[in-house]
């Protein structure tokens, strides 16, 4: 946890990355290849100044299958970081599984990995590090496995479907 963070219990607000933060060109890990969806960055902003904690939780499978490292992701999450906090928002932690059944590489195989979404391993560890209200908190995704991720953690799930993230959760009445 941040060594400023406060100690107190407040909702957190879980986003998975692609197709709901920036638009999924597929193995997004460079700043160039880089797109907003329309309304993240002002959903993020509304929930930080409602309080809320703000984690992305993101399968990062091309680590595994040597599409890019992880400095290249960790550096696109900086970038991702950087631009919203010229908007004054902010993004509290990433949480990132590079793992997967079939990785190149043994470092990163592995047969059920428990941070790979429909698993819920990201979601508890954000839990644990971060004092979180789990029964005021839900994720947004847009997958399937993302809806059982947050179930399996004991959160709601919202399927984002596309467009714009902020007329979205306006219309299921959960924008701040």
């Amino acid at each position: 946890m941040a060594a400023d963070a406060e100690k107190r219990t407040r909702p957190a607000l879980f986003l998975d990355r692609d197709g709901v933060l920036n638009v999924d060109h597929g193995y997004v890990y460079r700043w160039a290849d880089f797109a907003w969806i329309d309304g993240a960055k002002a959903v993020i902003a509304a929930f930080n100044r409602a309080g809320w904690w703000v984690f992305v939780v993101t399968n990062q499978s091309g680590v595994g299958r040597g599409y890019y490292t992880e400095a290249d992701m960790h550096a696109l999450h900086a970038a991702m970081a950087e631009d919203l906090a010229r908007d004054g928002a902010r993004i509290d932690a990433f949480y990132h599984c590079p793992h997967h059944p079939e990785a190149v590489t043994e470092t990163y195989r592995h047969p059920d990995p428990p941070d790979r979404k429909p698993n819920p391993g990201m979601l508890l560890r954000a839990m644990a590090d971060w004092p979180v209200d789990r029964a005021a908190s839900f994720m947004i995704g847009d997958k399937p496995g993302d809806m059982e991720a947050a179930a399996r953690a004991g959160i709601e799930g919202l399927l984002f479907e596309g467009g714009d993230l902020c007329t979205f959760l306006k219309a299921q009445g959960r924008l701040p």
